[in-house]
């Protein structure tokens, strides 16, 4: 049987691993890298980064594929995403059957924890025969961010939201929570909010020695975030960024 070991590795910091992902990468007989396009390059490189520094077992091999394209242009958005992932895990099996025939461990290096806002186990779940599945939790892009401005993600006694800016942009901002988080927003949907006294902490390239991070009243500081931001993306030629919101109501103490 294939067993599949799905490694959060943090944000890229190779120091956001865990003894427990470390073990794990040492343990596999395969480790599969995504190649994602030129313009994304460095998305590669930090994982092999990470593996040059960490796996040490000599038997382990890394081996590469590209990531097939998602159709952006597909006016139904699930179904599009559907489509996606079903290719990308024809890729898998096919790379796993060449690598391992039947049997074997095999991981993958996830970005931030598998567990949010991540397909990786969506994908898992369409190959055939089922492998065994092991999820190894990694530091998420939320918490790298409440650590690199140094703030708490939530207020005493208060909820917090994790939406994206597509359910943001699409339906505002939700009833009865003062704190959002907001991910997958390459629209900066912030600038569209008309609600008053909302401070917002923002960062970008969390935990790479890339990062940039910006914080402030959102009416002062949304400008300043869409420029960097848009200077940033032209410079790497990708982007991965985050944000936090709260409303008056919670900044002002509960």
């Amino acid at each position: 049987m294939i067993e599949l070991l799905l490694v959060g590795i943090g944000t890229g910091n190779p120091e956001h691993l865990t003894f427990q992902a470390v073990r794990a990468l040492n343990s596999a007989d395969l480790i599969l890298i995504p190649r994602k396009g030129p313009d994304k390059a460095d998305l590669a490189e930090l994982r092999r980064s990470i593996c040059a520094e960490v796996v040490t077992n000599p038997t382990v091999r890394i081996v590469e594929f590209d990531v097939p394209v998602r159709r952006r242009e597909d006016p139904d958005y699930l179904r599009g995403v559907d489509d996606w992932h079903d290719a990308i895990a024809q890729v898998w099996s096919t790379r796993i059957h060449a690598e391992l025939g039947s049997s074997g461990i095999v991981a993958l290096l996830v970005w931030g924890d598998p567990a949010l806002y991540d397909s990786t186990h969506r994908i898992a779940a369409r190959l055939s025969p089922p492998p065994r599945v092991r999820a190894i939790p990694g530091i998420t892009s939320i918490q790298a961010l409440c650590a690199s401005h140094a703030i708490p993600l939530n207020e005493i006694n208060a909820p917090f939201l994790v939406t994206t800016g597509r359910r943001l942009r699409e339906n505002g901002w939700p009833a009865s929570v003062d704190t959002l988080v907001v991910m997958l927003d390459g629209d900066c949907t912030f600038q569209y909010l008309a609600l008053p006294g909302i401070t917002i902490w923002w960062g970008a390239y969390l935990g790479m020695p890339a990062e940039k991070i910006i914080a402030g009243p959102l009416a002062e500081t949304g400008p300043l975030i869409i420029a960097t931001r848009a200077a940033e993306r032209s410079r790497h030629g990708w982007i991965m960024d985050i944000y936090l919101l709260r409303r008056e109501q919670a900044v002002g103490g509960k």
